[in-house]
């Protein structure tokens, strides 16, 4: 049965769904006529709102192409590689390479979902060099390596944000601790629960040998040993300015400055991972991993050839992201599952109505600065859990990230597929996810 309905999805994606850059314009125009519509603004105040927000997100599109290129840098080090490979060497057949492949996504993107993003990437390219010939389905781990981005941890942002002195709805809710929505027993509940049921469906999803795609072991590799193949001159043939592009010296003091960074902040703000940080990490690991500076920037010229489809779309969806904001469709949205909620079920409405938005705004913190200040007052009134609701929203911007192509970007680009490779199968996993999370919240 469960093959049958993924056998089913897998054909209308790959029939209809169009190519990720015409998705976030096609989307755009969506959102420019439902606000024309719903939110009876004028054409000319969509527009303005549309180009308003196109640059809003320039800093975290950034961020992004960082953590991708540092984070694939890094996988390309000698040392990396290595490690990599102990670990695609523990499952023994196609099923456990998935299934394994799927469980690690999860636990890095539980600890920070940038982390996660890449990893889950790597280490998906790494079991199909590793498995090669065995009949994995290529398109299969790589959504298998994407779902791990549903789960929710410590770098989530709305439940960290409500733990904060001084966020804007201290005045509502006060002051609320981790404890009581990350690492509440319903909250921790729902995370195992999910850790062990999206292995097993992509279990459920294997297609047979017959039908499996493997991928070309060229292609999997790619150009990414360049910098450990390249040919490098003996030293006494070198020139001055070679001689310190091939310094490892230079590598490790550079490193080192990061290193001490890194120690000072830790040590001054907790284990408190964030995107910066993660950038960091990877960048500092990556330079003294490649030894030399010449090799860390073949690297590096190698890993940004991925990341074009972020720098192209990411102001499309900031511009779709003004659009809801400004024209007041978030709120038209988010009003409409409060007038159908009691306090029982305000929780579920608020995290169906969380993946709704999250199609449109597909941001932790931009979501929650449009739709906390509606939910959140709505939660009190109605007498619902505050906590309960903030994490309902968490769940609901990552619960659709499984059919948005906004996160799907960054793995796509390493794995050397379209979206609509592994869409189907994600589309899978919102299923399972909704079940579990939407009646959790209505039975903890």
């Amino acid at each position: 049965m469960i093959k049958k309905i993924t056998q089913v999805l897998v054909s209308l994606v790959k029939k209809y769904l169009p190519n990720p850059f015409i998705l976030s314009v096609m989307l755009s125009f969506v959102v420019f006529i439902l606000g024309i519509v719903m939110a009876k603004k004028s054409p000319i105040e969509m527009t303005t709102y549309w180009g308003t927000g196109f640059f809003a997100l320039l800093k975290f599109t950034m961020q992004m192409i960082l953590v991708l290129f540092t984070g694939h840098a890094l996988a390309n080090s000698p040392i990396v590689m290595k490690v990599l490979k102990k670990l695609t060497s523990i499952p023994k057949t196609r099923t456990q390479a998935v299934m394994f492949t799927c469980a690690v996504a999860y636990i890095c993107s539980y600890l920070n979902w940038g982390f996660g993003l890449i990893a889950g990437a790597l280490i998906a390219k790494e079991m199909a060099i590793r498995h090669h010939g065995k009949g994995i389905h290529f398109p299969l781990l790589i959504a298998a390596a994407y779902s791990g981005n549903i789960a929710r941890g410590p770098s989530t942002a709305i439940p960290l944000a409500i733990a904060t002195k001084g966020h804007f709805l201290e005045d509502t809710i006060g002051i609320i601790p981790v404890s009581e929505t990350l690492y509440s027993s319903w909250n921790i509940i729902i995370t195992l629960a999910l850790l062990v049921a999206i292995p097993l469906l992509y279990k459920a999803m294997m297609p047979s040998k017959e039908e499996s795609m493997e991928i070309s072991l060229d292609l999997l590799k790619g150009n990414g040993e360049l910098s450990a193949t390249k040919e490098i001159k003996c030293k006494e043939y070198m020139t001055p300015a070679e001689k310190i592009e091939n310094s490892s010296i230079v590598s490790l003091l550079t490193g080192l400055l990061g290193l001490v960074y890194l120690g000072i902040f830790f040590a001054t703000n907790g284990f408190k991972l964030n995107l910066n940080i993660v950038i960091m990490i990877f960048m500092v690991l990556g330079i003294i991993a490649h030894r030399t500076p010449i090799k860390y920037v073949d690297a590096v010229n190698e890993a940004i050839k991925t990341c074009g489809g972020i720098a192209l779309q990411f102001p499309f969806y900031a511009g779709i992201m003004g659009m809801m904001k400004d024209s007041g469709l978030a709120v038209i949205m988010s009003q409409f599952f409060i007038s159908i909620s009691t306090q029982q079920t305000f929780p579920l409405f608020t995290f169906l109505s969380a993946g709704f938005v999250n199609i449109f705004i597909p941001s932790g913190g931009g979501q929650w600065a449009i739709q906390g200040p509606i939910m959140i007052p709505a939660a009190k009134a109605l007498g619902a859990d505050p906590a309960k609701v903030a994490m309902a929203l968490a769940w609901g911007d990552s619960w659709t990230n499984q059919i948005q192509p906004f996160w799907a970007l960054p793995i796509l680009a390493i794995a050397g597929l379209d979206v609509k490779d592994i869409m189907g199968y994600c589309a899978m996993v919102l299923l399972l996810a909704g079940v579990i999370i939407g009646g959790s919240f209505v039975i903890l």
